[in-house]
């Protein structure tokens, strides 16, 4: 199978390439700085043409454009949607507006615009799925804490970011419904990465095997849901 990956340098996007090249598919990595991309060039020396790295901003429509353009050669499989930010964690009185553009610009309309570029690609292919990486802090059920108090204070512009882009992917999911998208929003848990910090619980390899199994197990009945690494269903 064929995936395309944003911010496949590091992280989650870089433990998706390793897991997705071990099994054998093929792996289209977006990333920002190809020439900084020290863990993940590395990888190309085993598998080959199965791995190519190419330059990926997906807040400027013109290097989404060009990425687009390097890998609809052929049909897509999958799309992973994993490039994002976390922005400044402030109180809502000391909210840095700028910075919030700029979360909101990644984490929601940056996806939206991929996914825009790559659907001719993605609808040529057998499986049809656009996978989002969202967050279980965009839960508005389970927003009980609020953005100022408890560990998770002052987290606005990522909520709302990763709250605009679970609506993003249910909208897509029912616009596309008839051409047999299959998309849905997947939380990978707080896990270990530079983002995830130190105290993180998971692994980077247990978030993405577990999301990995979602992904090839995922229906049409399930597109459009928001779900958890283990394929639970998260509240919205």
């Amino acid at each position: 199978m064929r995936y395309a990956i944003s911010g496949a340098s590091r992280g989650i996007g870089l433990e998706f390439v390793r897991q997705l090249l071990e099994r054998g598919d093929t792996v289209e990595a977006g990333v920002r700085v190809p020439t900084e991309a020290r863990l993940l060039s590395p990888l190309m020396n085993s598998v080959g043409p199965r791995l190519r790295i190419h330059e990926l901003d997906i807040t400027n429509q013109a290097s989404v454009r060009a990425f687009a353009s390097a890998v609809s050669d052929g049909p897509l499989d999958v799309l992973i949607n994993n490039a994002g930010v976390s922005g400044k964690w402030c109180s809502f009185m000391e909210m840095d507006y700028e910075d919030m553009t700029k979360v909101m610009e990644t984490n929601s309309v940056g996806p939206m615009r991929l996914s825009a570029a790559l659907m001719p690609a993605v609808l040529k292919g057998p499986t049809r799925k656009i996978i989002h990486l969202t967050t279980r802090m965009a839960s508005l059920t389970e927003n009980t804490r609020g953005g100022v108090y408890g560990f998770e204070g002052g987290a606005y512009a990522y909520r709302m970011s990763k709250a605009a882009l679970n609506v993003c992917m249910r909208t897509m999911a029912v616009d596309f419904r008839d051409q047999g998208l299959i998309t849905a929003a997947i939380n990978p848990g707080w896990v270990r990465t530079e983002m995830g910090g130190k105290l993180a619980p998971m692994r980077p390899e247990d978030a993405v095997r577990g999301m990995l199994r979602v992904i090839d197990d995922i229906t049409k009945e399930q597109s459009g849901m928001f779900l958890d690494f283990q394929g639970r269903e998260v509240p919205w």
